[in-house]
């Protein structure tokens, strides 16, 4: 599983912007965030971290992918379904 090859998009989505309309989805939306795979995607956590995720695989509860990290790049991350508060999609 290889990282993407560049960063995310430049700007940082705010939640706010979104609720009242149907351009973020919930965890449990839809298809879920399994049509979000192989793009770059904004996730906000229920504990209120949030950042960029590269989504490869929805396995059960378990979304793989790479994490933004500024400096050190996208890095290898598994999340918890259950933790994802809202996602968005790009």
């Amino acid at each position: 599983m290889t990282p993407p090859t560049t960063p995310p998009p430049s700007f940082t989505p705010q939640l706010s912007s979104f609720q009242g309309t149907q351009e973020f989805s919930r965890r449990s939306g839809g298809r879920g965030i399994g049509r979000c795979l192989f793009r770059n995607t904004f996730v906000w956590l229920t504990n209120g971290n949030s950042f960029w995720f590269y989504p490869m695989f929805a396995l059960g509860n378990s979304i793989i992918g790479y994490r933004w990290r500024g400096n050190r790049g996208w890095v290898y991350d598994v999340l918890n379904r259950n933790r994802i508060a809202f996602f968005q999609c790009y």
